[in-house]
Formats: structure tokens, C-alpha cells, sequence
């Protein structure tokens, strides 16, 4: 397995690989998906896109991610503005890098994919915090949330609905830089 930084026509070139790992890591519906597939070609060209993936010795797929410096007019950006008290904006949306994606494909879960991604996504990340929100989920046997924990992720918001998706997600955030990891 090799872990690549991307730049935004690398995720461009692979994202039909995307949307289908994207799909099979959030069990989202085909006609959402084809919705995504938009979203994800517009998001490379905002400020401080930063992408990483995860292929196969054969060049498959096996997980991605990426992100950018969030601002307001951004649809993720603004529905978690709104959400929180001026404190805490300040605090947390004021020069911040948006983990927007970050998966791994089933199969290749638990193997260390997800943390090598997330580590080199923080590693190349501008900003004074990171924010990123995950469904809300039993935090003792999610592997993601067991893995946000690990990089020192804490709760800014709790059971928060994003328009047009019936789950509650937590919106969880750090401190950058990320510290590099103990030799």
C-alpha cells in the first residue's frame, strides 16, 4: 500500500474510484452519490485544498482524503456557523481547515489506512484548527470516532442534522499544527 499527496487533478483523473469508495464507506444511496461526484469536482479549486490517497500496489483505490481552508459562502462552513455561539466560532471557525472527506474502504479498514491518511492530511493543512464531522456513532467501537479521539479530536457540536440527512453527526476539531509523531 502507498500513501500519495494528490493534487486536485489527481482526484479529478481518479473520481469515479472516489465516489465508489466514498459510497461504500458511508453506505450512501446511488442517486446521493451521483450528487457527491458534483460537490467533490468543485471542492478542489477552494483555497488550501490539500488531498492524500491510499492505492494498492496494483494502483487501486483503497481509501482518500481531503479537505481546504473553510469560508463563509461554503455550504458545510455555514450550516456549522450557524450552529454554534459567537465564542465558539471565533474559537474554532476563524482560520480553519476543513477535513471534508476521509475514507477507507471497508475491506481495508483497521489496518492503520485512516490514521497514515489523516496524518498526512493534518501534516500538509494551513490553519490554526481543523474541523471535520462524522455520524454519531457508539464512540468505544466506531472506528472513526475511535480514531478522531486518538489525534486529539474534542466535541464542538453534538447530535447536529445537517439538511438532507436523517443521522446526527458530531462536529469534532483540533489545534494545528498537527505534532509530528514521537520518534
Amino acid at each position: 500500500m502507498r500513501l500519495v499527496r494528490w493534487t486536485p487533478d489527481d482526484l479529478v483523473r481518479r473520481l469515479d474510484d472516489v465516489v465508489t469508495v466514498y459510497g461504500e464507506a458511508m453506505g450512501y444511496r446511488t442517486d446521493l452519490l451521483e450528487a457527491r461526484r458534483g460537490y467533490i469536482a468543485t471542492h478542489v479549486r477552494r483555497p488550501g485544498f490539500r488531498a492524500v490517497a491510499s492505492l494498492t500496489s496494483e494502483g487501486h483505490l483503497a481509501g482518500f482524503g481531503y479537505g481546504y481552508l473553510g469560508a463563509s459562502g461554503q455550504w458545510w462552513h455555514d450550516q456549522v456557523h450557524r450552529a454554534l455561539d459567537a465564542p465558539t466560532r471565533q474559537r474554532w471557525l476563524t482560520h480553519c481547515f476543513e477535513v471534508v472527506e476521509l475514507h477507507v474502504r471497508p475491506p481495508a479498514q483497521g489496518h492503520g489506512l485512516g490514521a497514515g491518511q489523516l496524518r498526512a492530511l493534518l501534516g500538509m493543512a494551513e490553519g490554526d484548527t481543523t474541523l471535520l464531522s462524522t455520524p454519531e456513532a457508539d464512540e468505544q467501537t466506531s472506528r472513526a470516532w475511535r480514531l478522531y479521539r486518538r489525534f486529539g479530536f474534542v466535541d464542538v457540536l453534538r447530535n447536529f442534522h445537517f439538511p438532507g440527512d436523517e443521522r446526527p453527526f458530531g462536529v469534532l476539531g483540533r489545534d494545528l499544527p498537527l505534532e509530528p509523531p514521537a520518534s
